[in-house]
C-alpha cells in the first residue's frame, strides 16, 4: 500500500470539532485513505452518494431521523457527497446536531460540493485535495534512484494509483479510466448529450498541453460555440481532469492579459485520450510531458504541504515568454522546463529588468527534485 502525505495531514485533524473535506479525481485513493484511519467498521457509517436510497435518505433529513440514522457511531463517511442535493445544508446538520461526531464528505467533482458547502459549512470545516500519486510518494515507497529511473515511463502512463499497482496493465488501466470516470459527473450534472463534442475537446486540449489555448479556435476544431466551449473547460477543472494556468501582466504594457495554458492533472489520462503510449525515444511531445508532469508534480506539492503561492506563466506580444512562475511571500520565482539538461536558454531580458527582484531556474531530468 502506498503511503499518501495527506494521511498524515486529515489524521492530525480528527476530533476537531470540524467536518473534514476530502476532493480529487475518482479512483485516487480518497476512500482508501479514510479507510486506512479508520479500519473499525462497529464505530463507522458509510454512505455513498451514488446509492439512490442513501440520496433519498437526506432528501427529508430532520435532527430527529439524523439522530436515529447515525446512533452512536463516532465517524459518519460521505462518499461522493456532491451527489447529494443541498449537500451543504446536510453537512452542517450533522456539525450542529452531533458535534461529537466526526464527519468526512469525500467527492469527485466540486462544483457542486464545494459551491454548496462553502457558505453553511463557513468555518465548519478543513477542506483538502487529493490527486494521483505523487513523486514524492513514490520516492517514499522506493527510494529515489528507482523513482528517478522511471520517469520516463511516469511521463507516459501517469500516476493513477491502479496505474503504477498493476505494471503491465497501464494501457487497460487507462484505457478504462479515461473511458468512464472522466465524463460521469460532467454528463449526470450538466446533462451533456453531445458526449462526442466532449471527447474531441479533450483531445484538442491534450494536443495543446504547454500551449495558449484558444477557445474560438478549439470551437472551430470541435464543432462548439465559444461559450460552450469555456462552459466545459470549467466543468473538466472542477471535476478534476484539467487546470488552467492564468498568464501573468503587472508591469510591461505588452504583457498578455487574457491568456491561458490548460494543462492534465495527470499524464497518463493525457496520453490515453490521444491514444499514444509511444516511449519518449519515439515522441515529438516531450518537452509539453515534461512541462505538465512537473506543473501537475508541483500543484500536488503546494497542496499537499500548505504552500500559499500564486501561478501563472509569462509571455509578451514578442513571444518572449517563461514557463511558470511562482509568487509567494512577496518573491517571484521564475521557471523554464527543459528536458535535455544541455538545452541552452536565455533568460528574457525583458522580464529581469521589469522584476529586478525575482529568481529563475531552469528544471530539466539532472536537477528536478527539488521544484516537485
Amino acid at each position: 500500500m502506498i503511503n499518501r502525505v495527506l494521511e498524515k495531514t486529515v489524521e492530525k485533524r480528527i476530533g476537531k470539532g470540524k467536518a473534514i473535506i476530502l476532493m480529487g479525481p475518482r479512483q485516487v485513493g480518497k476512500t482508501t485513505l479514510i479507510k486506512s484511519l479508520f479500519p473499525n467498521n462497529e464505530d463507522t457509517l458509510w454512505l455513498n452518494g451514488d446509492d439512490p436510497d442513501v440520496n433519498l435518505l437526506f432528501e427529508n433529513m430532520s435532527a430527529t431521523r439524523l439522530q436515529s440514522i447515525i446512533g452512536n457511531k463516532k465517524l459518519v463517511v460521505i462518499d461522493e457527497a456532491q451527489r447529494i442535493s443541498d449537500i451543504g445544508v446536510r453537512l452542517k446538520l450533522i456539525t450542529d446536531q452531533m458535534p461529537e461526531v466526526q464527519l468526512i464528505a469525500t467527492g469527485s467533482s466540486s462544483f457542486d460540493l464545494a459551491n454548496k458547502i462553502n457558505e453553511p459549512l463557513t468555518g465548519r470545516k478543513w477542506e483538502y485535495k487529493m490527486f494521483p500519486v505523487s513523486f514524492e510518494e513514490m520516492t517514499s515507497q522506493h527510494g529515489f534512484l528507482e523513482e528517478k529511473r522511471l520517469i520516463p515511463h511516469r511521463l507516459i502512463y501517469g500516476y493513477y494509483p491502479e496505474v503504477v499497482t498493476h505494471p503491465g496493465e497501464e494501457k487497460d488501466v487507462l484505457k478504462q479510466l479515461s473511458d468512464s470516470y472522466l465524463y460521469k459527473d460532467i454528463l449526470i450534472w450538466e446533462q451533456i448529450k453531445k458526449s462526442d463534442k466532449l471527447l474531441k475537446l479533450l483531445q484538442a486540449l491534450a494536443y495543446q498541453v504547454g500551449c495558449q489555448v484558444s477557445y474560438a479556435e478549439i470551437g472551430q476544431l470541435c464543432g462548439l460555440d465559444y461559450k460552450t466551449v469555456e462552459k466545459y473547460i470549467g466543468l473538466l477543472e472542477q471535476t478534476f481532469v484539467i487546470f488552467r494556468l492564468p498568464s501573468f501582466n503587472r508591469n510591461l504594457r505588452n504583457e498578455l492579459r487574457s491568456s491561458r495554458k490548460v494543462y492534465f492533472v495527470d499524464n497518463g489520462i493525457r496520453n490515453a485520450l490521444i491514444a499514444d503510449f509511444r516511449q519518449i525515444e519515439l515522441r515529438n511531445d516531450v518537452g509539453a510531458l515534461w512541462e505538465n508532469f512537473l506543473i501537475s508534480e508541483r500543484i500536488k506539492k503546494l497542496n499537499y504541504h500548505q504552500i500559499w503561492a500564486n501561478s501563472w506563466f509569462w509571455r509578451t506580444q514578442q513571444q518572449k515568454e517563461i514557463d511558470y512562475l511562482e509568487e509567494k511571500d512577496g518573491t517571484i520565482a521564475a521557471y523554464e522546463f527543459k528536458w535535455n539538461p544541455g538545452t541552452k536558454y536565455k533568460y528574457p531580458k525583458q522580464f529581469a529588468e521589469a522584476y529586478p527582484n525575482s529568481t529563475f531556474e531552469v528544471i530539466h531530468r539532472e536537477n528536478f527534485e527539488e521544484f516537485i
